[in-house]
């Protein structure tokens, strides 16, 4: 697979503080290359139209024009990842097909993880693939936004149940449906606030609130019956006690 070396990057926010935080974030990946700094959109869109631009760290509340605004005016846009302090704006992130959103503030491994969403996103493209787009987009203290089946699903924390791990996918078991989208458990298990919830099996993730009782090999999690990993074991016992 042809990947390129350095994919290049334009952080667009009116704040400062912001500005400077994703300057330092992309300076720590080799394999980003920042093209310009921008306060607002309309420097933005002056950037856009000199550089190729491959990822777009883009503010939403900005003065005069939008980051949504400037979105959804690009004819050929860049992997876009939205960086903002308000969630509510992550059902208009979704019908744009943004590749991340990222609510303020945000440590170095969460944007680990959109860049690494962004990159597989602009290698698809070269590639010609068409991959589902399946992907959660949005986390705050009570909830988790899914991207799903062309739909937008708010799952609060304390209707989930467990996470099943199948492959790409994985599947969440709430207290009224099943959800299944394209998603690694593994960055599931960095999302999810670890208060509430434990990796109990490499495939399962299991709430803390809905445990009733765990045995030699499963937890019973309202009423299901989730297998036990031995290595995870130990640690289960440790934060039930």
């Amino acid at each position: 697979m042809n990947t390129k070396e350095k994919y290049n990057v334009i952080i667009v926010d009116d704040e400062y503080l912001a500005q400077k935080l994703l300057q330092d974030y992309v300076s720590k990946v080799e394999s980003l290359q920042l093209v310009a700094t921008c306060s607002n959109a309309i420097e933005a869109m002056n950037v856009l139209k000199d550089h190729q631009v491959d990822i777009m760290f883009l503010d939403i509340q900005m003065p005069d024009l939008t980051g949504l605004d400037l979105a959804k005016s690009l004819e050929h846009r860049p992997a876009i990842i939205f960086t903002t302090a308000y969630s509510e704006y992550a059902v208009d992130a979704f019908n744009l097909s943004v590749v991340d959103y990222l609510l303020k503030p945000f440590d170095f491994p969460r944007f680990i993880q959109a860049i690494n969403k962004a990159i597989g996103t602009e290698q698809q493209k070269v590639m010609g693939v068409q991959k589902p787009a399946a992907d959660t987009i949005s986390e705050s203290n009570d909830f988790i936004t899914v991207k799903a089946d062309y739909k937008l699903y708010k799952i609060n924390y304390d209707d989930l149940l467990f996470i099943e791990g199948q492959h790409e996918y994985v599947t969440f078991h709430t207290t009224q449906r099943r959800i299944t989208a394209l998603f690694a458990l593994k960055d599931l298990e960095e999302i999810l606030p670890k208060d509430k919830f434990v990796r109990v099996h490499k495939s399962y993730i299991v709430s803390f609130k809905h445990i009733q009782d765990l045995d030699k090999s499963d937890v019973t999690v309202a009423g299901n019956k989730v297998p036990v990993g031995a290595s995870y074991r130990d640690e289960l016992l440790a934060r039930l006690q």
